[in-house]
């Protein structure tokens, strides 16, 4: 079998993000085969180097926000600000196939390093922004963190009960930027012709996902809603309780709800009015659910997976992280990948893709780099010799 999991192989992105869309993209690429360095402000570095549940690895300028996405990438320190930092970036840009940054829009262009003063280094650039609500509109200037793009998308007021509006239990709008921005370069590498600027907007991003609520209110004009766990396309489908615990149920099918209430003894239920139809059962989806649960309440949710998945009815345990994390089907698929961190002390086990390619699972080599780690590797093999390495730190241009 021909195995090609490396189709960014020789190919050299330069990455200039913080926190999690810009370095989430990134990570996506070097997964793929790319070069990936990470450019860093000296001193501090991503952010990310100081976030996520355990102090002491913020403190070592290692935390886990970081961890988590940068692995299979090296790290240089470069200070824009001066005049050194800038032209080493320009040496680097030379080099590159792809810049990503996630700066506020302006940013780069005030340091004087606009994608049209690097395309005139490097014509075959492709520079990658992304930003909260794109390069222009009246928010372009404006903050944005992924909780303020789920707020502003939308997504808020249609997640929970309709009680009150709910963020999405994961930085979904920064994951769904950084995607984007990975998809987006993937393509701009396909081109007959490279160089192009790719303006990633988180916000819409994000409303690009919600295609069917966008449209159910663009062409069908309803207003959308939130609906708790329910799938308002359907029912019954959405969570019920079991004995011990929830189960997802989704009966989407005619032919999946006769066979729900024939599995279930009650197939009294097809003879009521209220559930005759699918808009019978949607309007009365509330009612429906008590019906079911007098039965399922009966048995564990475990026993309810197994015999209705067995007569066609799809079903599925509600399953916190550790425990799909530790099910033979993550863990038998190589979905997580263990580094040795000598500079920790310890070894950590991170995600990779969601996806194989000739039955093989893409992966990077080495760990998650130590700030600067690779800088004067990386400098000199832009013709800087040790002298001017020395002089560059001096002046904490790096």
């Amino acid at each position: 079998m021909r195995i090609v999991t490396q189709p960014l192989a020789g190919l050299r992105v330069l990455d200039l993000t913080n926190v999690l869309a810009g370095p989430f993209a990134c990570h996506q690429l070097a997964h793929l085969g790319a070069e990936v360095i990470k450019v860093e402000t000296p001193g501090r570095g991503d952010l990310a180097r100081s976030l996520g549940a355990s102090p002491e690895l913020s403190a070592q300028n290692m935390g886990i926000s970081f961890l988590a996405q940068n692995a299979g990438k090296k790290s240089i320190t470069l200070n824009f600000k001066h005049a050194s930092g800038k032209e080493a970036l320009k040496r680097l840009v030379k080099t590159a196939d792809v810049l990503v940054e996630n700066f506020r829009p302006g940013v780069m262009a005030r340091l004087g390093l606009s994608y049209e003063t690097l395309r005139e280094v490097n014509p075959s650039l492709i520079y990658c922004a992304i930003s909260g609500f794109g390069q222009d509109g009246p928010w372009a200037g404006q903050p944005a963190y992924d909780q303020i793009i789920q707020g502003a998308s939308g997504v808020m007021s249609i997640t929970g009960d309709g009680t009150t509006p709910y963020r999405v239990g994961y930085p979904l709008s920064d994951t769904i930027g950084g995607l984007t921005a990975a998809m987006a370069i993937t393509g701009a590498l396909n081109a007959p012709e490279r160089g192009t600027f790719i303006d990633v907007s988180m916000l819409e991003a994000t409303l690009a996902t919600m295609g069917w609520v966008v449209s159910n209110h663009l062409i069908g004009g309803a207003e959308p809603q939130a609906h708790g766990n329910e799938n308002p396309t359907s029912a019954p489908s959405g969570t019920f309780q079991a004995a011990d615990a929830p189960l997802n149920i989704a009966a989407n099918k005619d032919e999946q709800w006769e066979a729900l209430a024939a599995l279930l003894g009650r197939d009294d239920l097809l003879a009521d009015s209220r559930f005759t139809t699918r808009e019978d059962r949607k309007a009365n989806r509330h009612a429906l659910r008590a019906e079911l649960e007098t039965v399922l309440t009966s048995q564990p949710a475990a026993h309810w997976v197994e015999v209705l998945n067995a007569k066609g009815i799809p079903a599925g345990p509600v399953l916190t992280v550790p425990q799909i994390l530790a099910h033979p089907q993550v863990a038998d698929r190589g979905f997580l990948a263990q580094f040795d961190m000598a500079t920790l002390g310890r070894a950590i086990d991170v995600v990779t893709t969601g996806f194989r390619m000739d039955d093989t699972r893409p992966g990077v080599s080495s760990a998650p780099p130590v700030l600067g780690q690779d800088t004067g590797d990386i400098l000199r093999e832009l013709g800087y010799s040790d002298a001017d390495i020395d002089r560059m730190t001096e002046e904490r241009a790096i």
